[in-house]
């Protein structure tokens, strides 16, 4: 994982310690010495992350994530806040500025690292949500793509083994949310899937059951993926919050539970799960409404065209590889001469999903047109390019097409050719040029392969 962490603190040894512990890493470092420098650094260069120091001369902490939050160029950046304070109260005030968690100093690194990787995961996929609903509003969708935050009320799933922390947590709850209370961790599981709520909270008050066990299963539901977890958790009990940041859970409170802080915390989580759960219905009409290619189900090539230029923008300005990969099923055309084109949109309906099928969740697949298709690779090198499209190869190859309008299985093969972004002055244009040359290659070669472009 890779991301820019800015830290921001008035004292230089506190600044140097941090940036060591996450250059450590592999995470790109910036730095600020005060909030105007932390304001002006967010504003100017992509940032993934916010340390920020409660403490500093001239505009504190708590001042600079409130404008952070204020502004909507740099609202969608985690802040977490450091700090020697550690009163609730504290903690309560910087929520409701907006910040996403608090570290104490001195800093436990477990807890440091694990906080920082679960929101830099977090950011990544509200970012690509954001940058969807971009695309919608270059294609002329904007009434689609708009995204509003009302303060609506929210809906919570409370697990908890005991009553008397039940009827605690709801009624802090109560102005909130509408609060669902479980006692059985298995019940609940089933619950979440069957109903609809915008937040889990799972208070650990079981005999014989591990707590993190639910929390795993929640993360591996296709129905409860995308719902926040709030762990309630013991003080000093750090292998368990890094063990549960690490299988997914999103945010986590200590006890005894202070019940400003439960609010502030479930509130800042319901709000984003709001969010999150309009940009996917932005991206869903969208892509049902004009950038879906009828036949397949994947999209097409209008919506490529002008999200790929997001995608290369946001490559190179962060510094990370994109390679794409143009695949074009082998001697198509005697598939509808002999069989008919009812036949050949069999072939390639079942060719779009063994593509949809083999490629990764943060990958692009389009039917550029025909029988052309497209597969855009974020952060994914040549090498792990070159693996992807062998990987579709053998998916083509490895078993025959069922084509019910011939009452035939037709073996299919395909040929695939990739492209990596260089450096700099790349363009979407060429990336797509030196892919379909890599293309005309493989099929110079003999079909049935996998050719790379020179570098």
């Amino acid at each position: 994982m890779t991301a820019r962490i800015l830290v921001v603190d008035d004292v230089p040894a506190n600044v140097k310690l941090l940036e060591a512990r996450l250059v450590a890493e592999y995470f790109d470092v910036l730095t600020a010495g005060d909030g105007h420098a932390a304001l002006a650094t967010c504003e100017k260069t992509p940032v993934d992350l916010v340390l920020l120091d409660i403490m500093m001369p001239g505009m504190d902490g708590f001042e600079v994530c409130e404008r952070l939050k204020a502004n909507s160029r740099t609202a969608h950046i985690p802040v977490v806040m450091i700090t020697a304070l550690d009163q609730p109260s504290d903690r309560v005030r910087g929520l409701k500025a907006g910040a996403d968690d608090f570290l104490t100093k001195p800093v436990n690194d477990l807890q440091l690292m694990s906080r920082v990787k679960s929101l830099v995961r977090l950011k990544n996929v509200s970012d690509e949500l954001r940058l969807r609903a971009q695309t919608a509003q270059t294609i002329g969708l904007q009434e689609l793509a708009r995204v509003d935050r009302p303060d609506e009320p929210g809906s919570v799933l409370l697990v908890d083994g005991r009553a008397s922390s039940q009827e605690r947590l709801t009624r802090a709850l109560k102005p909130i949310a509408d609060v669902a209370v479980i006692s059985d961790p298995q019940a609940a599981l089933f619950e979440a899937a069957e109903s609809s709520f915008d937040l889990i909270i799972v208070n650990p008050n079981f005999d014989d059951y591990d707590p993190l066990r639910l929390c795993s299963q929640l993360r591996s539901l296709e129905r409860t993926r995308f719902i926040p977890i709030l762990l309630v958790t013991e003080q000093g009990n750090d292998e368990r919050i890094v063990r549960a940041l690490e299988l997914g859970v999103t945010d986590y409170i200590m006890r005894p539970v202070d019940p400003n802080e439960l609010v502030a915390r479930s509130l800042t989580q319901i709000r984003r799960k709001h969010c999150n759960d309009r940009l996917r219905a932005s991206v869903q009409q969208t892509i049902e409404l004009a950038v879906t290619d009828d036949l397949t189900g994947l999209h097409n090539r209008r919506y490529l065209e002008n999200h790929l230029k997001l995608l290369i923008d946001r490559a190179t300005t962060r510094g990370r590889p994109l390679s794409i990969c143009i695949t074009d099923i082998d001697r198509f055309k005697r598939v509808n001469d002999t069989h008919g084109h009812d036949a050949g949109d069999d072939v390639l309906r079942e060719f779009a999903n063994r593509v949809r099928a083999t490629v990764r969740g943060a990958d692009l697949a389009c039917r550029f047109g025909g029988e052309e298709f497209v597969v855009v690779m974020p952060d994914t090198t040549p090498e792990m390019a070159a693996i992807v499209a062998e990987r579709l190869r053998l998916a083509v190859e490895s078993r025959g097409f069922d084509i019910p309008q011939a009452a035939t299985v037709l073996n299919v093969t395909a040929s695939l050719g990739i492209a990596t972004l260089r450096p700099h002055g790349d363009t979407a244009e060429a990336l797509l040029k030196r892919a379909d040359m890599a293309l005309y290659q493989a099929k110079n070669g003999g079909r049935n392969r996998v050719v790379a472009a020179a570098a």
